[in-house]
């Protein structure tokens, strides 16, 4: 996607719709007193190809050094999409709609066919409640999605060591992955070759300027540790900061190894970074002070020392469950979600739009020759009306030119099913549905964009009104 600097005087009409804040929930920027910001994939954006195919061969070492057989493993960022949910009992990766419902299934490298899929799916509902279904909810699980996919195929081959089950299997890709993460390895090449790893976005800075001239209190809450944090912030962001300043001079508060979740709905205890250099802490009671790092702590606190309670502040991330569904369900603070990918969705769309057009066309032909063969079907039926020896030959020519439809629309609808990614289709949709991603998107997230600088054309004193809800029956022709 090619880049479009924020000009913030540009009217609202001509703004690109990629780069659109979408509301579900009414919000009134202007009166959110302090803003949070995650920073992987929400201040700091990386290339997906890059960052996770380093995370993905960095994983496929460790699970090496186990005797795995996964010399031939190898990480393609474009087979899969966020959104998607891993199933933990039967090895697969499926796409479900809001209601649940699997709509396309993957075991191993094979897309399901529909007969195996329905036979497998058809009793069931996935609910991300139930610990069977993991869901994927950030660009950190396209490594994890590829890597569990070819083990999987491997596992039924020839059972791995000492796994015995797909759940197994997950777990222990995650284990590889979290220590990926957490080892300096991985962050420490991407420190020494950041442009390789960071697309930057110079419109950010602005963005933040922009908030606090509005009088808005600024906190980046990370899960990075500091030595990571203050390296990448200054690649990514001191370069576009006013003469004289850096990025620490945008945040009044700067809370790194966050632990979130668990920093929306505990209480853990909070450091002070005292040697920025070395990283050493100091246990920190009482408010948090401007211009200061802190480590760990809580979101109580955060709201205690800028007096800041009561669901005013507003949190913006990229994790939907770790950054968002806790943010609201525990805090109810405002929140916005990250999702780069909304951008290329949104541009593949814009260029279907004419086809769409025609598909929509045709299906309304569709439906209408539909119930016409319905009602020429009644007439022949030998019921109190009579038959009509008409019906026989005009429901055959219906007949054939529904088949004639199905023909043309045939095209149309695959095409519009894999807008986004030619496996998985649209991100926030399943077939005609609504996707699962769809809906907790729906739920917890008050507004979502592809990008924080997208902030800067509404500027930090906008109503952000969300549309009138649509439903089935609105259609209807009023009296």
């Amino acid at each position: 996607m090619a880049r479009v600097s924020v000009d913030v005087s540009t009217p609202a009409h001509s703004w690109p719709p990629e780069r659109g804040v979408f509301v579900n929930r009414t919000l009134n920027l202007r009166a959110v007193p302090a803003v949070g910001y995650d920073m992987d994939y929400t201040l700091i954006h990386y290339r997906v190809d890059e960052w996770e195919g380093a995370a993905f061969r960095t994983a496929r070492d460790l699970l090496a050094a186990r005797a795995w057989p996964v010399g031939d493993l190898r990480f393609d960022p474009d087979q899969f999409t966020l959104g998607l949910v891993f199933d933990l009992q039967l090895g697969t990766v499926v796409k479900a709609t809001r209601f649940g419902y699997v709509v396309r299934a993957q075991h191993g490298s094979s897309i399901m066919s529909f007969h195996r899929q329905r036979e497998l799916y058809r009793e069931t509902v996935v609910e991300l409640s139930d610990p069977r279904f993991q869901f994927m909810n950030t660009l950190f699980e396209l490594s994890r999605a590829s890597l569990f996919t070819q083990l999987v195929e491997i596992h039924d081959r020839e059972p791995l060591p000492e796994i015995s089950s797909y759940a197994d299997l997950y777990w222990a890709v995650n284990d590889a992955l979290s220590e990926t993460h957490l080892t300096s390895t991985l962050k420490a090449g991407i420190v020494a070759d950041p442009d390789r790893f960071v697309d930057l976005d110079p419109d950010i800075v602005p963005t933040l300027l922009d908030q606090r001239s509005a009088g808005k209190q600024l906190l980046l809450i990370t899960n990075s540790d500091w030595a990571y944090t203050r390296q990448i912030m200054a690649y990514a962001l001191d370069r576009f900061c006013p003469p004289g300043t850096t990025w620490r001079d945008l945040f009044d508060i700067v809370i790194v190894s966050a632990n979130k979740p668990a920093f929306f709905s505990k209480t853990d205890p909070i450091y002070l970074v005292v040697d920025e250099a070395e990283s050493l802490l100091r246990p920190h009671y009482g408010a948090l002070e401007p211009g200061h790092v802190y480590f760990g702590g809580n979101a109580r606190l955060v709201e205690q020392s800028l007096d800041v309670g009561g669901g005013n502040p507003l949190y913006v991330g990229d994790h939907l469950f770790g950054d968002v569904h806790v943010t609201k369900d525990v805090l109810r603070w405002r929140t916005a979600l990250i999702a780069r990918e909304l951008e290329a969705e949104i541009g593949d769309a814009m260029a279907f739009a004419h086809k769409q057009r025609e598909l929509e066309a045709l299906m309304g032909e569709k439906v209408s020759a539909e119930h016409h063969q319905a009602v020429l079907r009644l007439r022949r039926h030998p019921g109190g009306r009579g038959i009509d020896p008409r019906a026989a030959d005009e429901l055959s020519a219906t007949t054939a030119r529904l088949f004639e439809l199905d023909d043309r629309i045939a095209p149309l609808a695959r095409a519009a099913t894999e807008l986004g990614n030619p496996l998985w289709g649209p991100l926030m949709r399943a077939g005609n549905d609504k996707s699962l991603f769809a809906r907790q998107v729906e739920r917890y997230a008050d507004v979502y964009t592809s990008r924080v600088s997208n902030l800067r054309y509404r500027t930090p004193y906008a109503y952000l009104r969300a549309a009138r809800g649509s439903l089935p029956h609105d259609e209807a022709p009023l009296a």
